[in-house]
């Protein structure tokens, strides 16, 4: 017996077709197998693919699977908000909270309207700081983005930050040198084989006043990504980074600022990101987008 599923190519984190990162979402998951998951997923060729499920337990409404070409991950920032978008769509929701079951927990989402436009926030996943890069690791990871010791930020550590998917943030004073970056992706995977974490941020600051503030890359070949656009878990854990090391003001008890990722790739778009701070470091990262939807169709197995 065949079935058939609804299928959506979201570009979230903008409110302009081909623009942002495009997402694929497939609504009422339910029934669909590991395999057949993996195997849409690499058929849409999207960084990731989001899968909702029905709930099973009064402690969530949803349950969302997100699958790259060539595996499964935890959780994904702009899949997230294009799925949710969808399905506030799907359900005539123009605000509301709702709790989406990940890989990562089970955390809230909320919609709201803003003029005609549906927007999205994420509540992302516990901060973890990890590994530091330091001297040979540092040294071959630089090597393999092409950036030199004299490219970096002043007191940038090179380090492993997680809200739900872990990133390595590098921070680097040229933009101009940022959209010429092309990475040597086979030596990028090698790194990402040792230290246990599969994308690498690379970012520049813009003066404190300037909207955006910041403007990245981030390149994920370990997991089936040359590039990604737009990332919310890549801008997300830069958040709490950048109050960490007190790279922004962080005297109050919220810090919020605007991110430009994809401009490289002619995907270019905008995510709002908010850290709560107590006693001057992060507790909890928020990130913020629209989308629209590019197309709708259905798929039969």
């Amino acid at each position: 017996m065949k079935r058939c599923y609804k299928l959506y190519q979201v570009d979230a984190f903008t409110m302009e077709k081909f623009k942002g990162n495009p997402a694929g979402v497939v609504m009422h998951a339910d029934g669909l197998s590991e395999a057949e998951m993996q195997s849409i997923a690499r058929e849409l060729n999207n960084s990731e693919t989001a899968f909702l499920f029905e709930s099973s337990s009064s402690e969530y409404d949803v349950h969302t699977r997100y699958f790259t070409p060539t595996s499964e991950v935890p959780i994904c920032g702009h899949a997230t908000i294009a799925s949710q978008y969808v399905r506030a769509i799907e359900n005539r929701m123009d605000q509301g909270l709702i709790y989406n079951k990940t890989g990562a927990g089970i955390l809230p989402v909320e919609i709201s309207k803003i003029d005609a436009h549906l927007k999205v926030t994420m509540t992302q996943g516990q901060i973890t700081f990890g590994l530091i890069l330091e001297s040979d690791l540092r040294s071959r990871l630089l090597s393999a983005l092409g950036i030199g010791e004299g490219d970096m930020l002043e007191n940038a550590k090179i380090q492993v930050v997680s809200t739900g998917h872990s990133k390595v943030m590098i921070g680097i004073k040229s933009v101009a040198l940022l959209n010429k970056l092309n990475p040597d992706m086979g030596k990028l995977k090698q790194i990402s084989s040792e230290i246990a974490c599969n994308g690498f941020y690379v970012f520049s600051l813009n003066t404190l006043d300037t909207d955006p503030l910041v403007q990245g890359r981030m390149f994920a070949p370990a997991i089936g990504i040359q590039e990604d656009p737009v990332t919310g878990n890549a801008n997300g854990p830069l958040g709490a980074y950048l109050v960490h090391y007190k790279m922004v003001d962080s005297s109050g008890d919220l810090v919020k600022f605007k991110a430009l990722q994809g401009e490289a790739m002619q995907r270019s778009g905008v995510i709002d990101v908010e850290v709560a701070l107590e006693k001057g470091e992060p507790v909890l990262v928020k990130v913020s987008g629209t989308a629209t939807i590019a197309f709708e169709t259905e798929i039969e197995l």
